[in-house]
């Protein structure tokens, strides 16, 4: 039954985008020039190093079983000029991160590693030590993620830019609204390719479009949290509540379909002229439909579960008359008062970053070059503390050097 209902719920998503969608202008939603230019980052003062002589002292300093600096490290990634250089690298930040120094991993070593990736032509392997970052240490900041996100989006790799929103969620880096919004425009694209989700898929697609719709006070924003809540909703009755929340920054208390059905009542008590999208609330049907014709059948559950999420899971089925009722009259209540929009959710998130990208960019630049100050002042300090400690260990090897040498 399980794998049932996560196909129909799957079968769902992928149908997600045949409402009505508007015209905007040509790729306006990726982030402008002002946003990617490298220029601001590469008049950082340069600090060329001899990289083999760099992975000598690194390797040399290992054996001796003594830490490796954060300078020594953000050197090699700062100094990374080739595409075999980038593999190089990922070697020495796994060994970085599994050393006593791991957690002085530096936030500009972070945004220099995924630039350079992308420089040379190795996204793939900034995706991989993002997805594997306990791994490597990468723990991007926002804007960070920004760019990554929107090099997948400019070659149209909407399952790629999905990944990376994933490692947002799961970091839960959504407090900028310039990532909130290209995050909501990334899921959109990804389910509108009907993308065949499996369980784990569904789960962290709902998670992201919940989380990330939480921050946006619109039409847009409410109508992910409700198709969000639908797909946690149907993970949470056909595998387990433990599905929905282990590992995630999810409630693990029961009941998300019930809050699908509180974001419709939130919207049709509202009093402005917030909407919900049509295929938003076609598929919370379409849920709610498999659901009930499976009701006969044992449910799915996680192989963990214990019987407690036995209990929480049949007293959910167990409301699905009580959320079926709810669910019509509330669509029903807010087709009359005109408050669902025909626009697809893909066309929602477009709508919304063509009106107010381009006056968060202008912060996002702002608070760029605030952060590159802040990390050549950090950096300045790290390279001034290393002539002081490199001056005081030659004064020490010179006191005990025999007379006459």
């Amino acid at each position: 039954m399980a794998a049932s209902m996560i196909q129909r719920c799957a079968s769902s998503a992928r149908g997600l985008t045949t409402c009505v969608t508007h015209s905007f202008s040509a790729r306006r939603w990726i982030l402008s020039a002002a946003c990617t230019d490298p220029a601001k980052w590469e008049q950082r003062r340069e600090d060329p190093q001899n990289l083999a002589l760099l992975a000598s002292l690194m390797d040399k300093t290992y054996e001796r079983k003594l830490p490796v600096s954060s300078l020594t490290i953000a050197r090699f990634v700062d100094n990374i000029s080739s595409r075999e250089e980038v593999d190089q690298a990922e070697y020495y930040l796994y060994k970085f991160r599994h050393s006593p120094n791991c957690w002085y991993l530096r936030d500009w070593t972070i945004h220099s590693w995924v630039r350079q990736c992308l420089k040379y032509g190795a996204r793939d392997k900034a995706l991989h030590t993002l997805r594997n970052k306990v791994q490597y240490g990468i723990f991007p900041d926002d804007l960070t993620f920004n760019l990554l996100m929107d090099s997948f989006l400019k070659d149209e790799d909407y399952k790629g830019a999905f990944s990376v929103v994933v490692e947002v969620m799961l970091q839960e880096a959504f407090d900028r609204p310039s990532t909130q919004m290209l995050s909501l425009y990334t899921l959109a694209k990804y389910l509108e390719t009907k993308p065949k989700l499996g369980w784990e898929e569904q789960r962290s697609a709902g998670a992201a479009l919940v989380i990330a719709g939480m921050k946006q006070h619109n039409s847009a924003g409410l109508s992910a949290q409700l198709l969000g809540h639908a797909l946690l909703g149907g993970v949470e009755l056909s595998r387990g509540l433990r599905s929905v929340f282990h590992q995630m920054p999810l409630m693990w208390t029961p009941g998300y379909l019930g809050r699908a059905l509180a974001v419709m009542e939130r919207v049709a008590s509202s009093p402005g002229d917030m909407k919900l999208s049509q295929e938003a609330i076609g598929h919370l049907d379409t849920v709610l439909q498999s659901l009930v014709s499976e009701a006969g059948s044992p449910p799915g559950t996680d192989v963990d579960a214990d019987p407690t999420d036995l209990e929480e899971q049949q007293a959910e089925r167990d409301k699905l008359p009580q959320y079926t009722q709810a669910f019509r009259e509330l669509s029903a209540g807010l087709q009359a008062s005109g408050q669902v929009d025909s626009a697809s959710l893909q066309s929602l998130t477009a709508q919304l970053v063509e009106q107010r990208l381009a006056a968060e960019e202008c912060r996002d630049v702002e608070e760029f070059e605030e952060r590159l100050r802040g990390w050549e002042e950090e950096r300045e300090q790290l390279c001034q503390r290393e002539k002081v400690d490199r001056g005081r260990l030659e004064s020490r090897a010179r006191a005990k050097a025999p007379a006459g040498q």
